[in-house]
């Protein structure tokens, strides 16, 4: 094997996709108006008075902007970023250890902060608030507790599910920001953004066809983007409307963005269990998935969708389900929705 593929030199085409997907500036960042909007008046005041931001959460569903945002709050302050996730730290002397070695002003970036172990969401109390933490040295009776002080920091949390904080930790960001999905005209900046990057020769038709099958996610949008380059590169035509459809074709999305196991989802319900409704157990079963994927990757967007409807009894296709699948509604489309 040679060493031009063991180690290939840097494309410009792939650095500029993923300067497209990473905006520098919230004057570069398409969408979310009034988060954007907010979080600048936030980071002006606090660039006026000399202090690190207030610590902000970043709460919504995955692919929105929260990582992005959160390194623009690092740049636009000319402040260093650290980032972390919850799953990585397990252990009150996890986030201690990361804790103690910020630098002052530091924006310390955690995603999926729900998901951090109980013992360092209390040490996180008193950092927020008190910029300290109390060490524990030793053990049982002999054990003594060391106050540590902190640099003054800005914590910037990421979270899907923000039900699943404890209140005292959420009250304690200054700044709450709820993303919101992105309309088409949105998500039609976004890729056209990255296609000038990308120096992509792709026309508006085949863009809005892109932002229409996005599910409203930039991310996804991204990616289906990139999929289409690949069709038009392989085939040697121009990424027009006809590749956009011939290359989202393969990869099983279809006009309304659902993609395999979204229709799979609607085909049990509507085929099996004659339009539900369907225990959430039982759905997952049928389809090969877990319980958790389907709770949260697939439900939330064929709800928002007007697709699928979530009873106390389970989940029930709605008519417009039968329709997007070539059917009549039958008799069970009649379920009180």
């Amino acid at each position: 094997m040679s060493d031009e593929i063991l180690r290939p030199d840097a494309d410009d085409t792939e650095l500029a996709f993923e300067g497209a997907l990473r905006p520098q500036s919230l004057g570069e960042f398409v969408g979310q108006q009034k988060v954007r909007r907010q979080l600048q008046l936030l980071l002006e005041a606090a660039t006026l008075q000399n202090r690190a931001p207030d610590h902000i959460l970043l709460a919504g569903p995955p692919g929105l902007g929260k990582t992005t945002l959160a390194m623009i709050v690092a740049h636009e302050g000319r402040r260093p970023l650290r980032m972390t996730s919850g799953p990585a730290i397990q252990h009150a002397g996890d986030l201690a250890a990361v804790l103690s070695s910020l630098t002052p002003g530091e924006v310390l970036f955690i995603d999926e902060i729900h998901r951090m172990a109980r013992s360092a969401e209390e040490m996180l109390y008193l950092a927020m608030e008190d910029f300290r933490v109390d060490i524990m040295v030793g053990k049982g009776a002999g054990a003594t507790s060391i106050p540590l002080e902190l640099a003054p920091f800005t914590l910037v949390g990421a979270t899907t599910r923000s039900g699943l904080l404890p209140n005292p930790l959420r009250d304690r960001f200054g700044f709450t920001a709820h993303l919101e999905f992105y309309e088409p005209g949105e998500l039609f900046r976004v890729i056209e953004r990255a296609a000038t990057l990308l120096r992509l020769d792709v026309d508006g038709d085949a863009l809005h066809e892109i932002s229409g099958r996005s599910r409203g996610t930039p991310r996804i949008a991204n990616r289906l983007l990139r999929r289409v380059r690949d069709y038009a590169l392989v085939h040697g035509g121009r990424a027009d409307r006809t590749a956009v459809r011939a290359a989202l074709e393969l990869y099983d999305v279809d006009e309304q963005g659902l993609d395999r196991l979204d229709r799979a989802v609607l085909h049990v319900i509507v085929d099996r269990f004659a339009g539900g409704p369907v225990g959430l157990s039982t759905l997952a079963v049928s389809v090969g998935e877990e319980a958790e994927t389907i709770e949260a990757v697939v439900e939330p967007f064929l709800v928002r969708s007007g697709l699928l409807a979530r009873t106390p009894r389970g989940r029930v296709a709605t008519a417009e389900a039968w329709r997007h699948l070539g059917r009549e509604p039958g008799a069970a489309a009649g379920h009180d929705l």
